[in-house]
């Protein structure tokens, strides 16, 4: 499959256990120090009901077997018995009572849902906690608090700081910013209904439901938020205008036909390709735009079922914005959902944006390591006045993308990861008023069995965050 910008498609499965599909689409979640993942509900006999050898496996060694009726696992060196159409377990020679009847279907045991808060601590051995209503499972002291308070600032902001690294998807609308949690077992202050001292951020809220954590923060503004303290601090203000809904890009006032010697960018129009107008100079709000390849219908390469190219592009980039923004430099993601940009309206926002680096992920299986691209310029395109030749804009800044992407693939082998840097006609590269780089991110080792690693993505989001530090003296010079 060909990617829309940059002809290849490279993918990253992100460093996480992404749900199981049950009929309804319930899951449950579990959050421990070993592993967070989730797992399907199944509904049996009007009851919710989970496998249990599948719960326990990624929390230590665990066997099971079959003896006619009886069911057996060995956790670690615990002994828990079943029998199949009843509802009381042994644990170590212990009895205990649950909710409906164990049942075993092609030797996977089945256990009631409502069963866990009892069977958990006393197979594990330690304490459990269990929002059953939400389907949440926290094991040991994993659980992340947080605070929140009004800054008295204009405009006002609220901060909120969790006790963990927390990385959420968040989105907005008319009056809200949601912040989701999936992966991170953040819980309850102590009101789920908070209200603060200010008439434009009120009230936050928070909530649980199948397998996840929503903090719902309520303004009379539009809202934008940011990372920053390593990902346990997220500040929300008002949202500047760069981040508003994605225009469509305006018609240049003196639109030339292309030369016929260069031909029209993919998916542009020949009116609109020669020129296409910069934006006036404004605020300078943030140093760097992210731009998660794909987006909407637009699924990127298919990797399974479940997991698109779009998805995968869209966390990397969230966690690359939260290693920028912990070493100061401000960032904004032109997408921070399943939102659907043209080419040309990613240049447009990020020009509007006036950056000082923009950076275009891509992600997928094919080869090894990181490549890091800058753009190609074709011949002939001519500025005419204010208006910048749409398919060339990116040429006078081109000397510092290219410094860029050096210290961007040193930093990367530095910590042992294969890189290396390309030239390519790339859109919408070519059209950005600024430093702009572009990242195609596959496995440490061709074939190889990382993609599961959060290292490995964690990794490689602090070799560009912190390649991108070292030129930043740079980077504020071109703008």
């Amino acid at each position: 499959m060909r990617c829309a910008c940059l002809g290849i498609c490279f993918f990253l499965t992100l460093a996480l256990l992404l749900p199981s599909a049950a009929d309804d689409d319930r899951h449950v979640s579990v959050y421990s120090n070993a592993a967070t993942y989730t797992l399907p509900v199944l509904t049996r006999e009007n009851k919710d009901y989970v496998g249990l050898l599948e719960l326990l496996d990624p929390l230590g060694a665990v066997s099971a077997q079959t003896e006619g009726r009886r069911w057996k696992i060995v956790y670690n060196k615990t002994v828990v018995e079943f029998t199949v159409g009843a509802s009381r377990a042994y644990i170590e020679g212990r009895s205990y009572d649950m909710p409906a009847r164990f049942l075993l279907e092609n030797g996977r045991g089945l256990v009631p849902l409502a069963s866990l808060g009892a069977l958990l601590p006393r197979i594990l051995g330690g304490p459990v906690t269990f929002h059953e209503a939400s389907r949440r499972v926290l094991i040991g002291s994993v659980a992340v608090h947080f605070t929140a308070q009004i800054a008295k600032r204009e405009p006002p902001t609220l901060v909120v700081n969790f006790g963990s690294p927390v990385n959420p998807m968040i989105s907005t609308e008319p009056g809200k910013l949601l912040m989701i949690f999936n992966r991170d077992p953040v819980v309850a202050p102590g009101s789920d209904l908070l209200t603060f001292d200010s008439k434009e951020i009120p009230s936050a809220r928070y909530e649980e439901s199948n397998g996840t954590a929503k903090v719902t923060v309520t303004s009379s503004l539009p809202l934008f938020a940011s990372f920053s303290n390593g990902g346990h601090t997220i500040t929300i203000s008002s949202a500047p205008q760069a981040a508003a809904a994605p225009p469509v890009p305006p018609a240049p006032p003196a639109a030339q036909s292309a030369p016929a010697s260069q031909p029209a960018a993919a998916g542009v129009p020949a009116a609109t390709v020669a020129t296409a107008p910069v934006s006036p100079s404004g605020p300078v709000r943030f140093f760097a735009v992210i731009d998660a390849g794909h987006g909407g219908s637009e699924r990127g390469a298919a990797l399974t079922d479940q997991l698109a190219e779009k998805d995968v592009t869209l966390d990397f980039a969230r966690a690359l914005r939260q290693q920028l923004e912990a070493q100061g430099m401000p960032t904004l993601l032109l997408r921070d959902g399943d939102t659907p940009l043209t080419l040309d309206q990613r240049a447009v926002m990020t020009n509007r944006a006036h950056p000082a680096i923009y950076i275009c992920l891509h992600a997928g299986p094919l080869g090894a390591g990181v490549r890091i691209y800058t753009a190609l310029i074709p011949a002939g395109g001519k500025d005419n006045g204010p208006f910048r030749d749409w398919n060339t804009a990116q040429m006078s800044f081109l000397p510092v993308s290219r410094a860029v992407s050096l210290s961007v693939t040193e930093e990367l082998q530095k910590r042992r990861i294969l890189a290396r840097t390309l030239t390519a006609p790339l859109r919408p590269l070519n059209n950005i008023a600024s430093p702009a780089i572009a990242l195609e991110i596959a496995p440490a080792v061709s074939g190889g069995a990382d993609f599961d690693s959060i290292a490995y993505r964690q990794e490689v989001a602090g070799s560009v965050a912190a390649a991108i530090a070292s030129t930043r003296a740079q980077l504020e010079a071109a703008r």
